[in-house]
């Protein structure tokens, strides 16, 4: 099978709206959480989250697009832009047929959802939608507006699963890739989805930090204190390319894409396998798929959510894989970024890359006392740490039990 590789990215993130700013501000340990300013949250049990800050999506879009397009594809267009825009591509040269676009999304245009149904329920019962209403709402948006704005004709749809979504983008990408069905495809996530119905949603379910005094301690991976996620935003975009056609072209090449896989835990709907049994056999699978073995893994960016439930069950899991590799080291870096559900995997993605690239592990913050409960051998960077990186792992997981994992590597 064919080589694939990473020749572009972009980024819009609550730690930067482009790839340098979000890896500067990793690499500081700075969190994006603060109090909401997309609506006023005082009668929110949870009313805080990590925003993009100064957006301006006139620096990639066109008043057209921003008038037809939810925040979630405007993120979506933006970090494509990016990485299209770093990737040196020259469209010019290249059958629009052989390039496509697979993109994710958690919820797509909620924001768009939550704004029709509002004003349709405050009104007389009279039906006045905006004609964008549908197209601005439906996941696939984003994908098809990216394509059209660069005329790529090539694969192109919407992957849907939940938290784990851009990995599943990722991993199908890939695979097109690697199978000789396309030589580059633009793909990763996006989610804009800090309204009031997903925040008050989340909140209902007990599945989000109420630490409202203190907004940037509250993600907080394997501190015993930790008592769920915070909300983020953002888009993160890869430009994946057949390795050939890249080194015919002379592309600045990031890294290699050598291993994806996905499984479920068939368990429950909102909660992992206690035992991290799905996530376990993900990471295997990845693992052989890429022709690797464990103790070759420098480095895991993991799911790490920040919930009492979910960080055991992963940290389980990855001592299953990994049995106590003295390699590995692991960072949880939702701990500034928030999570950003379907397109958390995306950004991440982009740390490892980096990470590779720069030989520094970005770092976890806010662990002031350490869950006993975290399984021994396991190696979390808390500072960061210059090392060595050939090859990075990041996991991604989400509501339904779906887990996905994909491996880059050095090159």
């Amino acid at each position: 099978m064919k080589r694939v590789v990473i020749t572009g990215m972009g980024a819009v993130t609550p730690l930067g709206n482009d790839v340098d700013t979000f890896w500067k501000n990793s690499l500081a340990g700075e969190s994006g959480a603060a109090t909401i300013t997309h609506f006023d949250p005082e009668k929110f049990k949870v009313q805080f989250a990590a925003e993009v800050k100064n957006f301006t999506p006139e620096k990639y879009l066109d008043r057209n697009e921003i008038k037809r397009s939810d925040l979630f594809t405007q993120f979506a267009i933006y970090a494509s832009a990016e990485a299209m825009e770093d990737s040196g591509l020259d469209l010019t040269s290249i059958d629009p047929f052989d390039i496509g676009v697979i993109w994710g999304t958690g919820q797509g245009g909620m924001q768009t959802f939550e704004e029709e149904v509002i004003s349709y329920a405050s009104g007389d019962g009279t039906p006045r939608f905006s004609p964008f209403f549908v197209p601005k709402l439906i996941a696939n948006m984003a994908s098809g507006m990216i394509s059209m704005k660069y005329g790529l004709r090539g694969i192109n749809y919407t992957t849907v699963s939940a938290c784990a979504t851009a990995n599943t983008a990722f991993m199908d990408a890939f695979n097109y890739i690697r199978w000789g069905k396309a030589k580059i495809i633009v793909s990763g996530g996006s989610e804009a989805p800090i309204t009031q119905a997903s925040v008050g949603g989340f909140s209902s379910m007990k599945a989000m930090s109420t630490r409202n005094d203190d907004p940037k301690a509250a993600s907080r991976p394997y501190d015993v204190e930790r008592d769920g996620f915070i909300m983020g935003e953002g888009a993160g975009a890869l430009v994946l390319e057949e390795y050939e056609h890249a080194k015919a072209r002379g592309a600045k090449i990031y890294a290699e894409l050598i291993g994806a896989a996905m499984t479920a835990d068939a368990y429950h709907m909102t909660a992992p396998h206690p035992e991290g049994i799905g996530a376990a056999k993900s990471m295997e699978l990845a693992l052989e798929d890429a022709n690797i073995t464990s103790d070759q893994v420098d480095y895991l960016n993991p799911h790490a959510t920040s919930t009492p439930l979910g960080d055991l069950a992963e940290l389980n899991a990855i001592t299953k894989v990994f049995k106590g590799s003295p390699n590995l080291d692991i960072s949880a870096t939702k701990s500034m970024t928030g999570h950003l559900l379907g397109a958390a995997g995306a950004v991440e993605a982009i740390l490892c890359i980096k990470a590779i690239q720069n030989s520094i592990i970005p770092p976890t913050i806010n662990i002031s006392n350490l869950d006993e409960n975290i399984p021994a051998g396991i190696n979390i960077v808390t500072d960061s740490k210059e090392k060595e990186i050939n090859i990075a792992m990041s996991n991604a997981f989400g509501f339904g039990g779906h887990n996905s994992t994909v491996i880059f590597r050095k090159i």
